[in-house]
């Protein structure tokens, strides 16, 4: 039990001894070398190649593309979750090439083209200047 010489315990203010010391990290072993965030699991679980059997013939493709054939024959076969997933990724995939489309240069192509134009106006200003 805390001491009554103990101001402060509580809700948010535990005792003394059970504190964070200075200059010492909570985690001293920190995050082990080489272990991986769920993102590159992913990316490398998606990117392993499976063998499918297509017609009788066997290919190799990635673990994305097997799933994706294999929603394709559930939306097929007229599984509405399986086609309401595929459209859902369709329609994502067109608004992202569709915004990628429609942007305008990029600052770097910007700066170039403002360069090549101060350019150009230069040598027209230098061939009329010259001319008169």
């Amino acid at each position: 039990m805390a001491k009554k010489s103990d101001p402060g315990i509580g809700y948010g203010k535990p005792p003394l001894h059970s504190r964070f010391k200075k200059g010492q990290s909570g985690n001293p072993r920190g995050r082990p070398k080489g272990s991986l965030n769920f993102a590159t699991d992913l990316k490398r679980t998606l990117q392993a190649p499976v063998t499918l059997s297509d017609g009788g013939k066997s290919r190799r493709v990635t673990t994305q593309e097997a799933a994706l054939l294999r929603l394709r024959e559930k939306a097929l076969k007229g599984d509405v979750k399986a086609l309401d997933r595929l459209l859902s990724y369709a329609m994502a995939v067109s608004a992202d090439a569709a915004e990628q489309t429609t942007k305008g240069p990029s600052a770097d192509d910007e700066a170039i083209l403002d360069a090549f134009r101060a350019q150009l106006l230069a040598e027209a200003n230098g061939e009329e200047g010259g001319g008169s």
